[in-house]
């Protein structure tokens, strides 16, 4: 796949639009904007757990927290039970994962699939939109920016 072949948001260089999602899973708050603006460099991460692409790239967002990275979720068009599942199989890198059942606010911060990951600045800005899986050698670029994002 060509590395051009990419949908940018819109959102990209403007703050988060407000909104405030209900826990997708019930060891795991929920996800508002609010968590997003608290002063240090963190990845949204939308997926779903009947997206392949987003088993694919499991194995390097475990390693991004590893790393110290913290990692906020939107679960797209999924049951809780579903998401559940999904990570007891493939890891849970996630401090929050908000439920967005009817995808409302993955189109409103303008990712059109998943997986889709975007670094959001201390202050609440998208400053970097990944477009697809996160594949190994995605991690030390996504690393450089969540630093040059402090």
């Amino acid at each position: 796949m060509p590395k051009d072949n990419i949908i940018a948001s819109k959102m990209v260089g403007k703050k988060m639009p407000d909104f405030a999602l209900p826990a997708a899973i019930e060891q795991r708050p929920g996800l508002s904007s609010g968590d997003l603006a608290g002063g240090n460099p963190t990845l949204l991460n939308v997926f779903a757990s009947w997206c392949l692409p987003c088993i694919a790239e499991a194995p390097q967002l475990l390693e991004l927290e590893k790393a110290g990275v913290e990692i906020n979720a939107i679960a797209s068009r999924d049951t809780s039970a579903d998401v559940a599942n999904f990570l007891n199989r493939w890891g849970n890198p996630y401090a929050r994962i908000g439920s967005d059942t009817r995808s409302a606010v993955q189109l409103e911060i303008g990712s059109s699939g998943v997986p889709e990951t975007f670094v959001i600045d201390g202050n609440g800005v998208i400053v970097h939109q990944h477009i697809g899986d996160i594949r190994k050698e995605n991690v030390p670029e996504l690393l450089k920016i969540l630093e040059e994002a402090r």
